[in-house]
Parts: C-alpha cells; structure tokens; sequence
C-alpha cells in the first residue's frame, strides 16, 4: 500500500501561524509519509524472503510505528485545523459530552492547554473512551508512545519545537493560543460522531 501525502495548503493565511511555518511543518509531514512508504516496502521485502528473525526486520518494525504515527497525527492535527475561526454548535452531541468530562468547552480548552506546556516535546490529545463515555486530554511524548489503547483521537495539537519556533520561539503558549483559535470545531465534531458509532 502506497501512502500519498494529503494538501492542508488550505491552512496557508491562518492568523498567528506563518505560512513559512505551515510549509516547513507541510514538508516535515511529508517526510513521514515517505518514510512510512519505505518501511512498508522494507517489511514486505524482508518478510517476503523469510528474513523476519532478524534485527533488520525487528528495527525497521519499530521505526514504522514512530513514521506511521508522525504521518497519521499531522494529518489529523492539520485537519482539525482551519484558516479562519469556527464555532462550535454548543447542542451539538460532541459539545455536550465535552462539557460533561470538562464542566464547559473553555475548561476543555484550558485542560488543552494546560497538557500543551507541559514540559517536553510531544503531542497534546484530546481522546475519546468509548467504554467509559469520557473525554481526556492526554501527553503522547513520541509518535508511538503514550496513546490510550482503545480511545479514538478527536484533536490533535502538535507541541514539538517545529510546530512554533519559527513564529514563537520558547512562547509555546503563545502558539496555542493561536492553535485554539484556529481549531476547526466541526471536525472535531465529526470525529466524535463517528467514534460513537464504533
């Protein structure tokens, strides 16, 4: 299977991101994509000749974790993005379980953000627990560690350095500000509805 890197050059414009910031970031992205390309390619041709035992097959597994991920969370934290403010439809079923893990969207926001300093490099997730029927806004530290196994991820925000340094510098809370003002709510939204269904 050939991954091909989606176009979020609809963010381009955004208040408070640079488009030389969104373009930089759009070609880290694209990077992972590549690299996920050929991890697949390389486990498919290692596993084809029989070679799974060895440590360049169990390597190349690892590396396709951190890859996959890289790849799949910029596209979900691009796509949970928009050039111009959204709002959020406060009856909507997304709004209301919100409210009922958080107290009201702005503690959810507060909640985003007070994951989003954390310090250290990472990833800020809001999650969905299907079984529990709660929200959590969670610290993934590396592509592949730190997801809670079974929940679905609603909002994405990326706090490594290069999702802000070059418009912010150290004030990652400046850049998320500026993220939570950009955030696509209807998106998000549609990611609850559908986690509902599973």
């Amino acid at each position: 299977m050939t991954y091909n890197p989606l176009n979020f050059d609809n963010l381009i414009g955004a208040p408070g991101l640079s488009d030389k910031m969104l373009k930089d970031h759009f070609t880290l992205y694209q990077g992972y994509v590549t690299n996920t390309n050929k991890c697949a390619d390389l486990l498919m041709a290692l596993f084809k000749d029989g070679k799974t035992a060895t440590p360049e097959f169990a390597e190349v597994k690892r590396r396709f974790g951190w890859e996959f991920n890289g790849m799949r969370l910029h596209e979900l934290y691009f796509g949970n993005m928009h050039r111009e403010a959204t709002k959020l439809d406060e009856k909507s079923a997304f709004a209301k379980a919100a409210t009922a893990s958080f107290g009201s969207i702005d503690k959810l926001k507060e909640a985003l953000t007070a994951v989003g300093t954390m310090r250290g490099i990472g990833w800020a997730v809001l999650y969905y627990d299907s079984v529990g029927e709660k929200m959590f806004v969670n610290w993934v530290n590396e592509h592949d560690v730190g997801h809670l196994a079974g929940c679905a991820p609603l909002l994405i925000m990326d706090v490594f350095e290069h999702a802000y340094m070059t418009d912010y510098q150290l004030k990652r809370a400046d850049y998320i500000k500026a993220f939570v003002n950009a955030i696509n709510w209807p998106v998000v939204a549609k990611r609850f509805d559908q986690a509902k269904k599973i």
